[in-house]
């Protein structure tokens, strides 16, 4: 069964920081890259755009929008993959989700978490 778990979203102002958290089932966690998409307010679930992924062993890529600010890590040991996000903008509010890399390896998502960049 698949499981994955966003949490740690909320309300902060724009130079701000977060950190997302995602604990995954172990049947996916320990087989794939992990990443977390968004989706912007208004914009369809097909267009969620990932930001931040990482391999098995732990290499990384990100956006370019968010390269040097966001930081993807995970725990394999808690099956759960990290995003830390400073100097937050405006334009990064959105729902984020963690799901496996590349997309489409499982058509299920969890519930996301919302993140509100704001004055």
């Amino acid at each position: 069964q698949v499981q994955l778990v966003e949490s740690g979203g909320g309300l902060v102002q724009p130079g701000g920081s977060l950190k997302l958290s995602c604990v995954a089932s172990a049947s996916i966690f320990s087989r794939f890259s992990m990443g977390w998409y968004r989706q912007a307010p208004g914009a369809p679930g097909t267009q969620r755009e990932l930001v931040a992924s990482i391999s098995t062993y732990g290499s990384t890529n990100y956006a370019d929008a968010v390269k040097g600010r966001f930081t993807i890590s995970r725990d394999n040991a808690k099956d759960t993959v990290y995003l830390e996000m400073n100097s937050l903008k405006p334009e990064d509010t959105a729902v984020y989700y963690c799901n496996p890399v590349p997309r489409g390896l499982t058509n299920y998502w969890g519930q996301g978490t919302q993140v509100t960049v704001s004055s």
